[in-house]
């Protein structure tokens, strides 16, 4: 199969370009070539800007492909664009959403992909809504051959936890050097983290899969850790236990909110202050052999 992945290396990403290259695929990657993670070695490079139309009609002329993945599209415009930029050279068309935009609290406490679309505390889970609506339009109405993916927190060049993570090395510091360490509630509600190995081997079985057009699929671990025993499992990492303070999820919403950081009532309020399970019955009823294998 011949896939472009427009992105490809990123923290989620990079793991699927090299389970594909594995695989023997041929890869091709669509970005500006600025990324800090390495391509593969085997991965053939598309420089141009994907927000710029010209640049890359240019790097396309000539190319068909079996799947199209955008990694790094947010908006109803940018999936509008994709579409007329793929319609007639693609296969199958992969926006990549995210599992956010699930309900949080859930009605249900068990989560699958016909659980309802709903986070009015999140622009971002907003907007990718907003293009999940847009993929299934362009599916009924024009045939286009969207399959939707929804990824939770998934990790591999991250830290995956709900506050002061991710790219910032200071809860590791702060572990290591005794201070305390804000977790919200009382840590014993429910979440789901995933490494982006595992992932790919769910979301690649997907690739060219003729069943998966116009289907939604989030992607997990079936592991569920409590967030103090996440906290517990970075310290262990990081080679210090953590000094844990536990502070109400609202409480650190709103302070965040007066201190220029809003986007908390999103990344806690709206999604990771719920306890949430994942059924993964559906990734793993189209993809038999998919299995999470990797322990936080």
């Amino acid at each position: 199969m011949k896939i472009l992945y427009i992105g490809g290396t990123g923290n989620i990403s990079i793991s699927s370009v090299e389970l594909a290259l594995k695989e023997g695929m041929e890869v091709y990657l669509l970005n500006r070539g600025k990324s800090l993670i390495e391509k593969p070695e085997d991965a053939i490079s598309l420089i141009a800007d994907i927000n710029n139309s010209n640049q890359v009609k240019k790097v396309l002329h000539g190319h068909k492909f079996d799947v199209v993945v955008n990694w790094i599209a947010y908006k109803p415009e940018e999936v509008q664009r994709d579409y007329e930029l793929f319609k007639d050279i693609t296969n199958q068309y992969i926006f990549i959403s995210s599992a956010s935009a699930y309900q949080k609290g859930p009605s249900h406490p068990i989560i699958t992909e016909s659980s309802p679309l709903y986070n009015p505390y999140w622009d971002y889970s907003r907007d990718k809504i907003a293009c999940e609506e847009l993929c299934n339009k362009l599916y009924r109405e024009n045939d286009f051959p969207i399959t939707i993916v929804r990824p939770s927190l998934t990790y591999r060049t991250v830290i995956p936890v709900a506050i002061g993570s991710w790219t910032d090395f200071t809860i590791i510091e702060r572990i290591r050097q005794g201070k305390p360490i804000v977790v919200h509630g009382d840590g014993t509600s429910l979440w789901t983290i995933t490494h982006s190995d595992d992932f790919a081997k769910g979301f690649n079985g997907l690739l060219g899969h003729q069943q998966a057009i116009g289907h939604s699929f989030h992607i997990t671990s079936d592991e569920l850790l409590t967030w103090n025993q996440i906290y517990e499992a970075v310290g262990e990492a990081a080679g210090a236990k953590p000094n844990i303070v536990h502070i109400a999820s609202d409480f650190i919403c709103e302070v965040g909110d007066k201190n220029g950081q809003s986007w908390m009532w999103g990344n806690l309020w709206g999604d990771k202050a719920h306890s949430v399970i994942f059924d993964n019955t559906k990734i793993k009823t189209f993809v038999p052999g998919f299995v999470a294998t990797i322990p936080f």
